[in-house]
């Protein structure tokens, strides 16, 4: 199965240049670390920050940089700093071309569910909200199963949903898949996971078209 970074580092495959892109909080804020060479990408943090660049050594830690996440980040030539009603009119208005997103929960029609469990203390929607319902394109970042087992990828969302019909392609531990009418169409395999595996680990309507090939790095 996919460690967290490996994840990350799949979905960095799919930016393209002068791509601006906004990365949630959890394992999407890793795509940042393995930005492909030679392509320009923008990474925006929507609590005010244009240009950001991949996470500090030690040495290069500033506790007032930091991103949506709270995280310490580091910042690329030409970034730039402005407020949060900026920010997200820059989100609203369709300039982000890529969301990647963590969720709690997707469906097999793009549903996707991650902000809060009921009966949990939440901060707030943040601004998932605003991505899922702007962004041209999103991408999930996820685990398959939950800490007991069951899928996270359903045919109906079970907790309280951010967007609907928006999440275009997964990337989790097990494999990669596209969101399509007719269901999660498996893309992709990590390596070492079988075709059973990812059956078996997903809820929702599963399509499996032709030789699956394993995912490269």
């Amino acid at each position: 199965m996919l460690t967290k970074q490996q994840i990350a580092q799949r979905i960095a495959r799919e930016l393209k240049d002068g791509y601006y892109v906004n990365l949630g909080i959890g394992i999407p804020t890793l795509v940042a670390n393995y930005v492909p060479e030679g392509i320009n990408v923008t990474l925006q943090s929507e609590n005010g920050l244009l240009g950001m660049g991949p996470f500090p050594t030690e040495e290069e830690i500033d506790a007032d940089l930091i991103n949506a996440g709270k995280q310490t980040v580091t910042t690329l030539p030409g970034s730039s700093f402005f407020d949060s009603a900026t920010s997200f009119a820059m989100i609203r208005s369709g300039r982000v071309d890529l969301t990647v997103l963590g969720a709690m929960e997707v469906n097999d029609n793009g549903d996707i569910a991650n902000w809060k469990i009921p009966g949990k203390m939440v901060k707030g929607m943040g601004g998932a909200m605003d991505l899922v319902a702007s962004a041209k394109n999103i991408i999930v970042a996820m685990q398959h199963t939950n800490r007991d087992g069951e899928s996270k990828l359903l045919k109906k969302l079970t907790l309280p949903v951010t967007g609907l019909g928006c999440v275009k392609k997964v990337v989790t531990d097990l494999c990669v898949m596209e969101v399509t009418e007719r269901g999660f169409e498996l893309k992709e395999l990590a390596p070492g996971v079988s075709i059973d595996q990812v059956k078996t680990a997903t809820e929702g309507r599963l399509i499996i078209e032709g030789e699956i090939p394993e995912i490269q790095f």
